[in-house]
This record gives C-alpha cells, sequence and structure tokens, in this order.
C-alpha cells in the first residue's frame, strides 16, 4: 500500500475525545480514495492528519513505506511531498495562472519552469492559459488552475478537501468525473474528501464511510452500496428503510418474509438461526421497491420527487411502514394515490432488530 493508516487517533488541544478514533486503512499506489460521511465526522481531520497539519496522537501514518506521523515523530508538512487542493483554490489574485502553477516549483530552471507550467495546464484542459489571472477564469477553471499547481511538484500523494463545493451541481458532478480522468492520466495517489455521494461514486476506486471519528468501512463502491459494512452505513449511502423481517428455512433455501411479500431465491442470506427466532431488520433500498399495479402489496403516495427520468416517491403501507421507490417518471401517481408494489432483490442486507425505545 503506498499510503497506510494504522490505528490513527487525532486529539485536538482541550478537547475530552478524540476527533479521529482507531482509522485504519490502505490505498495503493495510483488509486484515489474518498471519506465521506455527515458534517463534523472527522473526515477532513484525518486528511489533515495525512498532510502533517494535525498531530496523531496514537498510531501511524506510512507514506510510500516510511513513517511520517506516530506519537513523538513528525516529518514537516513541506518535506512529505503531498500537493493540497482546497474548497477556495487558495490563488494568488495578483499572480497570472502560470505564475500560480510555477509558485512551487522552487529550484527549476526558468525554461523547465515553463515546460512543466504548459505541461499541467494541457493535463488539466487549459492549455495555453497562462497569462490569465483568476478573475478571468471561471469558478471550474479556476478550480483546474489550483489542481495543476497541486500536480506541478510531482507529488507522492494528492490531498482533496472538498474541492467543488463552491461550484453549482451540473458542474460539480461534470468536473469530478474529469478530475478523476486527470488525476488517473497522472498517475497520482490521492485522498478526497466529501459530502457529496454522486461525487464519491463518481471520483473512488476506495469510499470510506466515517461516524463520530471512526472508519466504519473502507471499501469499494459497489461493495459499500451492496454490502454495507454497519448499521450506519447501510442508513447513510443512498436511499433506503430498515423493515422488519423474518427468517425462514424453505425448499429453496432462506426464505424472508416482509410486510411487501416473501423473497426467495437470494444469493446471499444469512441462516434463520443468525438472529433469535430469525427476527431482524432487512434493509430495503429505492431501487429494491418495484411499481407493479398486478401487486397485492398496496402502498399510499406520501411524497414525490421529480428527477426527470423518474420518481423518488415516499409510500406508506398499511401497517405504517414506509419506503422509498424509484419510479420512471411517466408514471406520475397523485399524493395520497395507493399503488401497487413488490420487493425485487437477488440478496438482501439484514441487521439485528433494532428496538425502538420508545416501545421499550
Amino acid at each position: 500500500m503506498y499510503l497506510t493508516l494504522s490505528n490513527l487517533d487525532v486529539r485536538y488541544a482541550g478537547q475530552p475525545c478524540p476527533a479521529v478514533r482507531g482509522v485504519s486503512l490502505g490505498l495503493p499506489a495510483g488509486s484515489i480514495g474518498v471519506l465521506i460521511g455527515p458534517s463534523g465526522c472527522g473526515k477532513t481531520t484525518l486528511l489533515r492528519a495525512v498532510a502533517g497539519l494535525a498531530s496523531v496522537e496514537g498510531g501511524e501514518v506510512q507514506l510510500g513505506g516510511a513513517c511520517v506521523s506516530c506519537p513523538g515523530h513528525d516529518v514537516a508538512p513541506e518535506d512529505r511531498r503531498i500537493g493540497m487542493v482546497f474548497q477556495d483554490y487558495a490563488l494568488f489574485p495578483h499572480l497570472s495562472a502560470g505564475r500560480n502553477i510555477a509558485f512551487g516549483l522552487h529550484g527549476m530552471a526558468r525554461t523547465a519552469q515553463a515546460e512543466r507550467v504548459a505541461q499541467v495546464l494541457s493535463l488539466v484542459g487549459l492549455p495555453g492559459s497562462e497569462a490569465r489571472y483568476p478573475h478571468e477564469l471561471s469558478g471550474g477553471q479556476q478550480q483546474r488552475v489550483a489542481l495543476a499547481r497541486a500536480l506541478a511538484p510531482r507529488p507522492k500523494l494528492m490531498l482533496l478537501d472538498e474541492p467543488f463545493s463552491n461550484l453549482d451541481v451540473e458542474l460539480r458532478e461534470r468536473l469530478a468525473q474529469e478530475m478523476r480522468g486527470i488525476l488517473k492520466a497522472a498517475g497520482a495517489t490521492a485522498l478526497f474528501v466529501t459530502h457529496d455521494q454522486l461525487e464519491a461514486f463518481a471520483i473512488g476506486d476506495w469510499i470510506g464511510v466515517m461516524h463520530e471519528g471512526r472508519l466504519h468501512q473502507w471499501d469499494d463502491a459497489y461493495t459499500v452500496y451492496h454490502r454495507p459494512a454497519t448499521r450506519f452505513v447501510a442508513n447513510f449511502i443512498g436511499h433506503g428503510v430498515f423493515a422488519p423481517a423474518k427468517l425462514e428455512q424453505s425448499p429453496n433455501g432462506v426464505a424472508v418474509r416482509t410486510a411487501l411479500g416473501t423473497l426467495e431465491n437470494l444469493t446471499d442470506c444469512p441462516l434463520p438461526s443468525y438472529y433469535d427466532n430469525g427476527e431482524c431488520d432487512v434493509l430495503l433500498r429505492a431501487d429494491d421497491i418495484v411499481h407493479d399495479d398486478a401487486s397485492p402489496v398496496q402502498a399510499r403516495v406520501l411524497r414525490k420527487a421529480f428527477r426527470g427520468s423518474e420518481f423518488l416517491y415516499t409510500l406508506e403501507l398499511a401497517n405504517g411502514l414506509q419506503v422509498q421507490a424509484h419510479v420512471p417518471s411517466h408514471h406520475d401517481h397523485a399524493i395520497g394515490e395507493w399503488i401497487g408494489v413488490r420487493v425485487q432483490a437477488d440478496h438482501v442486507v439484514t441487521f439485528a432488530r433494532e428496538v425502538d425505545p420508545a416501545a421499550a
């Protein structure tokens, strides 16, 4: 692994609890990792610790096989050869794009500097923009210049802290995909922080989900979505709800009985004996719920959000259970209307039954 974090703890002075607790992960060379989680979960603190801007209380940060942070030993940030891109771009307004990029190329001959500036500007899709000033560039172009400046010294690692948060949604989605291409073309190893799941999935080879200072899961996007390691990850990623279910042995393996019907012929499901009396909660995502007029299970439309090609419906069953469903937008049902639904899934994600404290 090119970047390795081992049982990392980071605590700010005067704070009783660590901001980052026991985080371990490995990022291969040339890969892009993304940290995602709610505000205050510790993802930016973790990034700062990797950069050397936050002191490590316990554990270790290794970069390229060498320790750069552990208790009593810290390599200075400027000696770690790490490139950083921030959400505010941090460009010098009085310097042209070319001089902004060349700022970190100390000790390089002027001709070599000019060649490297031209290389990275071409890499980020802004060839020939050396003489333009930040105020002459759009927000997306300024972000590209900031990325070019960070890439120019050929850093060992790129750290990006919510670099698109100041951009509009459409530009963010497009630039996220383009930035992945730029980082891959540069052969860069990168760790990226965002609060936007679409950005995370668009950019990351590895996704880390954090909550209250802990890393709940570090995996590829498909696994994080379809095989969440904890109940928090299951609840945080995507649209979904937890529905009471009962696991039973059947001739076809294990059957999962829910208020929306019984699921069988599943490729991945625990045995009924895994839970007391086979009772558990099953995760039902919006893409697991299918609108089917022929289904005997009916649900009332509580809310709907138009998303162009589809609606995201919030539905309520007769027993009060609420679920969400992606429905093609030509199925435009009114609020309060009852529609048929069924579950369509080839595997299920289950967790121990969670008891409502108010009902206890």
